[in-house]
Formats: structure tokens, C-alpha cells, sequence
């Protein structure tokens, strides 16, 4: 099916709003007390969907719904599965209940949105907002593996119910032979659902020449799909992981398309993403990822991912919070407390606020605690040993509120169905069972999922080490769009703004805002704040200010190292 997404009512009768301003397939209907209306942009026809359920989506076009909204008598219930693939929005407005599938939809029926500052300051701790909170003052997120239930004589105070939790399993497998046995049947058995739809049409993979997306596109070549893959290619800058890909691509026999991510393309395409993404996403990986699947989309309607493998099998990010966490039990009063060193594998703009926003917000904030929004991941009780709390936690914070939602949203708006073989249920709770020693065995990461496919590919694929993604973000922000800088995070506007500080951006490239903001750093602290703003502008719809000239990105960059350099040398 192609991608669609819906809005709709429950309670008091609004049909004025819909008639007033959309065409798209409508279903609607009432009971005691109250009316329900839902409309589905970019539907001919209503879709089919199960009774009692008046809206649902599913990234993968076919399989169980992601996202659902549901009537049960007297009681309107929204829904959201636990890997949080399709982002789910609400908002009340006096005795009505709003929902959607896109932020941006809830923002028509909002007279004088607000941006919301708690969902800012989450945002320039993490890159995205974290859930309940949305970028905008009043509306939410539904939390995943949760449904909020609505009644009728009690609508602002709904309840909510944990339908999945992440839980580390008692019994433990520890025999190696046995876990490999088991995990191949696993990863077999969720490519085959994912696949049981295809006829003969071709599907396209996002290829990285990493562990986890070409696992996904050796199990869909050995299941007999027409593949192709698709790879990023970010020229001289950054790291690239093209020939890899490419290795993976000649072993499997399979097509490769490399995707041009030259900073011409993300210039163009950065405006298209943040419309795309619909909240604020702060990754410089967002804008790459646009370009592959609009290249996608001109081949295939059906896009697969190796997305999730971090998050189910304890991915490199691992390691230094492990080593953290051991040098926090010998020296208790030497180091930050874990939740804070894990805040701080972020890399954003946490513990620098008071440098970051101007006095009005700060003062809001100040109350703030962003740990907060790791308690409930990092909760123990859940999991009890450190390396399953912490997958719990990349579950729950950087896949279900980042890397799903963005993948499908970036999917979605190519028309692409978006298909990602490690958000399997089964395999997720199966990997809950492993002992520790079988996800990180001595140094190596992810030990029996290479364990697994070692014969499914070649050698130097499976043990090498990981590296990440290197988007040069720091090389875009002082070579290419140095100029254009001045213009995203221009002081004038900022100044009109009032939340952040007007020269942030050049304290930021001189290394002034923070020891620790250097290298590459630098890069993606500028571009968290590139985002924000011009989600601020294109989606959120504010009014640009009036421009400042006084800034340094105007002159070219030599020239303004030079000043710089100049200036130093005559104070000394």
C-alpha cells in the first residue's frame, strides 16, 4: 500500500474544519456522547483496516499496524508499537481529542502555536525530542509501546497503559553452539515475513558495507529477491564506507547504485528533509539519508535497512559507557554519575546552557534535569545486568525516538514503504536471553550475530571494526556552506529569535563555547543548531527576523583565520 498518513477527531463535532480545508478520503461515525472524524492524505479511498480501529499505518505497507487509533465503547485509544516506527501525535483542544500521524498536520487546527521550550531543550541535549514532548508547545507524542486511553467523561486525563516492555529474560543462554543455531533461524524467519507480500517486483537496501545492512541484504538474496542496493558517497571528505558496500555488493552479486552526498546535493536537499522529518532531527546523517531514498524511489516502492542491529546486539556505542560504568564503581568520587556520562555520548549541547541560550529560556529551563528522560530506560528492574539495561535503553531512546520514526518519515515522503528486518519482536526478545559474554566477547562487539553470519559473507566484512557513518559535518560547516552559516544561524535572527545566543555559531567554530566541542564536534554541534532553526523557519512557520551583517561567516573563511590570527598576535 502506498504511504499515507491521517488526522482526525474525537469528541465535540469539528466537520466544519475538514469540509473548510481538505479533500482527502474521509471515514467518520458517532456514538454517546461524541462524534469521531478521520481524514487519510494522500488516500483515494479509504484504506481497509481492522473493526473498531478507525485509522492505523504500517511502515512496511502490509504487516501488523505500528500506529493505531481505536474505539472501544466510550473510549477513543492511541496506540504505538515498541520499536516506535510511525510517530503518533495528539493534542486536546477543550472537549475534543486531535490525533495524526505528522506534526504538521496538527499544527493547522492550532491558532497560535508555540514552540514548546521543555521539547527544545530535549532536543539540544539529544538531536531529537524526546517523547511525550513534541517541538511544539501542547502537543504530544505517543510514547512507544504504549496506548493513552480516552474517556469520555474524564478527557483530559488519560490513562496510560505500557503494552511492551523491554525486559531482560531470567533464563540465560550462555551455550554459543546453541545461540548461533538459534539466531540464524531467527533472522531467517524475519526476512521471510517481510518479504511474504513480493511477487517479482525488485526491493531496494540501504547499503553502508556495514555489519547489520548487509546481513539484511545477504538473507533477502539467499530468499531469491531482486535486490538493489544503494550506497553513499561523500567524495574526498569524511569516511568512506563505499568500497566496503561495494565489496558486499560484488559478493552478493547484486547491483549497487552509489548515491552522490557531494555538498551540492545536501545543500539542496536539506530544506526538502526538514520537511520531510516533520520534528527537529539534529544527526547529520538526515540529509544523506533523503538523497538515498529519493534515488530509491526512482527504482523501487519497498526499501529495506539494516536498521536496529545496534540497538538488539549491543553495537560499539556500548564501550565506553561499559568502561565508565566499571571506572565509576573503582573511583565513585572521581566521575560523573552513569546517567550523566551517558547524556554525554550524545554529543550535543548538554551542561552547556548557560552559554547556549539567551536569559529568558535559560530561566525556564534551569529546572530542567535531563536525566529525567533516562530513568525509565536505564531502569534496573527491567534489566539488571549493564549490557541489557543498555540495549534496553538504545531501544527506547535512540532507536524508538530517533532512527525509526526518521527512516520512515525520510521513506514516506518518497512514497517508499519502509521495511527494517531487525525491529522483529521475536528476535528482540530472543536476544534478551543471551548471556553478556555472547554480545561482547572480550573487545569485539555484536560477537554472535558475527558469529551467526560469519559464512554469509566475507570475513572482512563481518570482523571489521566498526567505525560509524563519517558524515564530515565539520568540513561542510567551515569549507562549503561556511557563507551560508551566516545566513541559518544569522545573529539578527537569532536576536528576533530570543532563544538562542546571537554568536553562538562563531563561538562554536572558534572552539569558544566548550572544551569539549572540537573536531568533529564542531560540525555537529553547528548543525544541531542548522536544524533546529530551519525547522523553525519551514515547518514551524516563524518569520524570519532581520538579518545582522555583523558576523564573520561574510568574509571567506581563510580571511576571517587570518583576522583571527591577527587580532591574537597584536594583544600579545
Amino acid at each position: 500500500m502506498f504511504p499515507y498518513h491521517f488526522i482526525g477527531y474525537w469528541g465535540e463535532n469539528k466537520e466544519d474544519f475538514f469540509t473548510q480545508r481538505r479533500r482527502d478520503a474521509e471515514r467518520r461515525g458517532e456514538g454517546e456522547g461524541f462524534v469521531w472524524n478521520v481524514v487519510y492524505v494522500g488516500c483515494e479511498s479509504a484504506p481497509e483496516i481492522e473493526k473498531n480501529t478507525i485509522a492505523a499505518i504500517s511502515a512496511s505497507g502490509f504487516f501488523d499496524a505500528d500506529i493505531w487509533v481505536m474505539l472501544e465503547e466510550d473510549r477513543l485509544i492511541l496506540g504505538r508499537e515498541a520499536f516506535g516506527r510511525v510517530s503518533l501525535f495528539w493534542t486536546q483542544q477543550n472537549d475534543v481529542i486531535w490525533f495524526a500521524s505528522q506534526l504538521q498536520l496538527l499544527l493547522d487546527i492550532k491558532e497560535k502555536p508555540e514552540v514548546d521550550i521543555f521539547g527544545l531543550y530535549g532536543y539540544s541535549c539529544f538531536s531529537y525530542v524526546p517523547n511525550p514532548l513534541t517541538s511544539v508547545n501542547q502537543v504530544f507524542s505517543v510514547p512507544a509501546g504504549t496506548e493513552l486511553i480516552f474517556d469520555i467523561n474524564n478527557i483530559g486525563f488519560p490513562e496510560v497503559r505500557k503494552i511492551y516492555q523491554w525486559r531482560e529474560s531470567k533464563k540465560q543462554i550462555t551455550d554459543e553452539n546453541i545461540a548461533v543455531s538459534q539466531l540464524q533461524v531467527l533472522l531467517k524467519q524475519s526476512i521471510e515475513k517481510q518479504i511474504a507480500d513480493l511477487n517479482d517486483e525488485p526491493v531496494g537496501v540501504f547499503l553502508s558495507g556495514g555489519l547489520d545492512s548487509s546481513i539484511v541484504a545477504a538473507l533477502l538474496v539467499e530468499a531469491g529477491v531482486k535486490v538493489r542496493a544503494y550506497s553513499l558517497d561523500f567524495g574526498k571528505f569524511g569516511i568512506s564506507e563505499y568500497p566496503y558496500a561495494e565489496q558486499v555488493a560484488h559478493f552478493l552479486n547484486i547491483p549497487i547504485i552509489k548515491v552522490d552526498a557531494s555538498p551540492k546535493n545536501i545543500k539542496n536537499a536539506i530544506i526538502p528533509t526538514i520537511k520531510a522529518l516533520d520534528l527537529p532531527f539534529g544527526d547529520g546523517v538526515t540529509v544523506p539519508l533523503y538523497l538515498l531514498n529519493q534515488v530509491a524511489s526512482q527504482e523501487t516502492q519497498i526499501i529495506f535497512n539494516g536498521e536496529g542491529g545496534d540497538q538488539l546486539f549491543a553495537g560499539w556505542t556500548n564501550k565506553p559507557l561499559i568502561a565508565a560504568s566499571i571506572y565509576q564503581v573503582e573511583h565513585p568520587n572521581k566521575s560523573d554519575s552513569f546517567s550523566e556520562q551517558y547524556l554525554r555520548t550524545f554529543h550535543r549541547l548538554w551542561g552547556y546552557e548557560a552559554r547556549v541560550y539567551q536569559p529568558d529560556v535559560y530561566a525556564q529551563i534551569q529546572g530542567l534535569n535531563a536525566q529525567e528522560w533516562l530513568l525509565d530506560a536505564l531502569d534496573s528492574s527491567f534489566c539488571p545486568s549493564l549490557l541489557h539495561r543498555l540495549r534496553r535503553a538504545s531501544l527506547m531512546l535512540k532507536g524508538a525516538q530517533n532512527i525509526h520514526p526518521r527512516a520512515t518519515a525520510l521513506g514516506f515522503v518518497h512514497g517508499l514503504n519502509v521495511r527494517s528486518p531487525f525491529c522483529d519482536l521475536l528476535l528482540a526478545e530472543w536476544t534478551f536471553q543471551l548471556s553478556g559474554e555472547l554480545c561482547l566477547h572480550g573487545a569485539c562487539e555484536k560477537y554472535i550475530l558475527k558469529r551467526a553470519v560469519e559464512n554469509w559473507l566475507p570475513p572482512e566484512i563481518v570482523w571489521r571494526q566498526k567505525r560509524g557513518m563519517g558524515v564530515p559535518l565539520t568540513s561542510w560547516c567551515l569549507n562549503d556552506f561556511w557563507h551560508d552559516i551566516g545566513n541559518w544561524l544569522n545573529p539578527g535572527i537569532l536576536k528576533a529569535e530570543n532563544i538562542f545566543y546571537l554568536g553562538i555559531a562563531a563561538q562554536i567554530v572558534t572552539g569558544q563555547l566548550g572544551g569539549n566541542i572540537q573536531g568533529r564536534r564542531i560540525g555537529e554541534s553547528l548543525w544541531l543548531l542548522i536544524m533546529w532553526e530551519l525547522w523553525y523557519t519551514h515547518v514551524f512557520g516563524v518569520k524570519l527576523g532581520q538579518k545582522s551583517w555583523n558576523h564573520p561567516f561574510l568574509l571567506p573563511n581563510w580571511l576571517w583565520k587570518y583576522y583571527q590570527k591577527f587580532t591574537k598576535q597584536s594583544q600579545i
